[in-house]
């Protein structure tokens, strides 16, 4: 049994002077073009040729990975214990791979144009490569002095692009918060990762001692949930992803946080396996906060790009489900839903990197239309820029969990998942399935709500400033990636079932499911989404037949014989105030009302209500004043005085030499 729990994903080390595949040329040489790229960019002014360049080799990485995703010969070596540089691809890397060049590809395409208006181009196109590179590297590497470095690098090069094209001290401040929570963080990476080289479970040895197992488990949920942005160590995902620029930004929110989870993966499922059941209950726990908390908390949020962030935390959470779904299967024995639940989890990981690239792109082209970002400065974008909206539209759609799109495709299997973790466990395992089952189905109710409130506020509507009245879709280069996200959408939604199955065989367990456009799935059915996508084509080809040709007359709206003013549209404070007066005694938000009289006669209200970030204010800001308060009483101890640093040095030796003496240090 323990045999059948190794997932597919396993190393499988090339024989000794075997020639290297045709898969493994195209990855080599895709990898190198990209490194040709980031030199051009750094290097020449050639800046929009370097991330042509770089396009052009992440789309060889993104093919060869796809090919040993399904079925070529595994490139390079597998994983070994040692510090010598090492690199290779298994099915799972090959996954990743593609992930990241679905994603890389149109941001890098993308940013030819959208670079123009953004201070050092030359240095952000280079910059941009080198995150590229080491996202590469980090799903490549087989060891583990080589994983780290590319984890280091992967989180110092968007903070470099974030303070190259930011110099405010609200930047500086929040990539400062970002660089100091990752790398606190991370700290559990470095843990789980040298604990288990030192062991040699990079290599194949397997890992004994419940301790040593239960710490390795532990540092590496702190450590790559922290990166993954999973509550309550997310702190710094709503302050980083808004700062950089929308192609940066694609990259961090749909590919950076799931190598995160990538890392989690090989801990949990290939070298420290079999974990207990704490483990995946624990998975299910964190996955349930950040579902919940990740919604919850973008709902209230007046900015596009920070309320795509706090999504992203919403679906690292539902990942987080899937696999935490797929550990408390295995520790049960079920390795068929096991492996169900571990493809929903990786399916997911691929459409929230599809839709949420095409958000943050979508963003970004607002941006460079309209300037600010605040939801009720926006409206009417889908009139004044028909692609960008449109594709805007799918992709907000697709993340409200909308069939016939994507979202819903894996959203639907994680939920089947958690409802059988729910029906087939013990006591205490099916209490916690019922839990985080209510938890998704909140999260997919919420994630409606709020998508609902974006597209009525961004794109519909009147215009509520002139930049916005004069918007217009940009240029062919930024529109063409939007097209092809989009695309991918609803694709990735109608055939799920194409994908599925090579997917659940990465997981635990040797599981072989039915290949086909609908995902079937054993005692549960089929979700018929090629069936639902015609039935809604026809719908929709109907309406519009029997609407042909009939115009609604325009008439002025009856505002209570006021003016009609923009001043007088629904906001976003006003969308959300309902569920924010239920949730009061939870979100604790605060208000402050203004009223200005003149003469004895009401001139002006001013109502403002703001919801605080509680993980902050009661979480990190008292742990951040009490380091503060204590960093000072140690720099007391800092006097420049020479005799008082050798009275430190006498009493040390002092000390040293009581304990000894007294047998604490034999």
């Amino acid at each position: 049994m323990a045999a059948r729990s190794a997932g597919r994903h396993e190393r499988a080390a090339p024989l000794p002077g075997r020639a290297m595949s045709a898969a493994g040329i195209v990855c080599v040489a895709g990898a190198a073009v990209v490194g040709c790229g980031v030199l051009l960019a750094l290097g020449t002014h050639a800046w929009r040729l370097a991330l042509t360049v770089q396009a052009a080799g992440l789309s060889a990485v993104g093919v060869s990975g796809a090919a040993v995703l399904f079925g070529a010969p595994h490139m390079g070596v597998g994983f070994r214990g040692g510090f010598a540089p090492a690199f290779g691809v298994d099915r799972l890397s090959g996954f990743f791979l593609v992930v990241l060049s679905l994603i890389a590809v149109p941001a890098a395409v993308y940013a030819r144009d959208a670079l123009r208006d953004v201070p050092h181009p030359r240095v952000v196109a280079g910059l941009g490569g080198v995150f590229s590179v080491a996202l590469v590297g980090l799903v490549a590497a087989r060891d583990v002095a080589t994983f780290l470095g590319f984890w280091e690098l992967m989180t110092l090069a968007p903070a470099s692009v974030i303070l190259v094209v930011r110099q405010d001290e609200r930047a500086r401040r929040d990539v400062f918060a970002y660089m100091a929570i990752t790398h606190l963080g991370g700290t559990g990476v470095w843990a789980s990762m040298l604990v288990l080289s030192v062991h040699g479970a990079l290599g194949g040895v397997a890992l004994h001692g419940g301790g040593v197992r239960a710490l390795v488990a532990v540092a590496a949920i702190v450590g790559f949930g922290t990166k993954a942005g999973a509550m309550p160590l997310h702190s710094w995902l709503p302050r980083a992803h808004p700062l950089a620029p929308a192609n940066v930004s694609a990259l961090m929110s749909g590919v950076m946080i799931k190598l995160a989870l990538y890392g989690l993966i090989r801990v949990l499922f290939t070298w420290d396996r079999p974990v207990p059941l704490w483990v995946g209950l624990t998975l299910l726990a964190l996955g349930a906060l950040s579902a919940v908390g990740g919604v919850l908390y973008a709902l209230f949020q007046h900015e596009l790009k920070r309320l795509l962030a706090f999504h992203s935390i919403e679906n690292v959470g539902i990942i987080v489900l899937g696999l935490g779904a797929s550990l408390v299967f295995a520790s049960m024995g079920r390795w068929q839903w096991s492996a169900i639940a571990f493809a929903a989890a990786l399916l997911h990981t691929l459409n929230h990197a599809v839709f949420k690239a095409l958000l943050f792109l979508g963003a970004g082209s607002f941006s460079t239309a309209v300037g600010a970002l605040e939801l009720d400065r926006l409206g009417g974008l889908l009139r004044r820029m028909p692609w960008t909206g449109g594709a805007f539209a799918v992709g907000a759609m697709a993340i409200a969990g909308l069939p016939p799109l994507n979202g819903f495709a894996s959203e639907w299997m994680t939920l089947e998942s958690l409802l059988h973790v729910a029906v087939y466990g013990p006591f205490g395992v099916s209490v916690a399935g019922a839990l985080a089952t209510a938890a998704l189905a909140a999260t997919a109710a919420l994630a409606v709500f709020c998508f609902v409130k974006v597209i009525g506020l961004v794109l519909l509507g009147a215009p509520r400033r002139p930049e916005t009245a004069n918007a217009e879709d940009p240029p062919v280069g930024m529109r063409g990636p939007l097209v092809f996200l989009a695309g991918l959408c609803v694709v990735l939604g109608v055939v799920p079932g194409l994908l599925v199955p090579t997917l659940a065989q990465l997981g635990p367990g040797a599981v072989a499911l039915s290949r086909g456009a609908t995902v079937v799935l054993p005692s549960t059915g089929r979700l018929p989404t090629l069936a639902l996508a015609t039935g809604l084509l026809l719908l929709v080809g109907a309406l519009w037949r029997a609407a042909r040709g009939r115009r609604a007359a325009p008439s002025p709206a009856w505002a209570c014989g006021q003016f009609v003013e923009p001043a007088m549209a629904w906001t976003s404070a006003g969308f959300t105030k309902p569920l924010r007066l239920f949730l009061e005694a939870v979100l604790r938000p605060s208000r402050e009302l203004t009223v200005r009289v003149e003469h004895g006669v009401v001139r002006e209200v001013v109502y403002e209500a703001n919801v605080p970030h509680l993980f902050d204010t009661l979480i990190y800001e008292p742990i951040t004043h009490a380091a503060l308060r204590t960093a000072a009483a140690a720099r007391r101890l800092q006097s420049g005085s020479l005799r008082t640093y050798l009275l430190y040095l006498v009493g040390l030796l002092a000390l040293l030499l009581v304990l000894a003496r007294s047998g604490v240090l034999t």
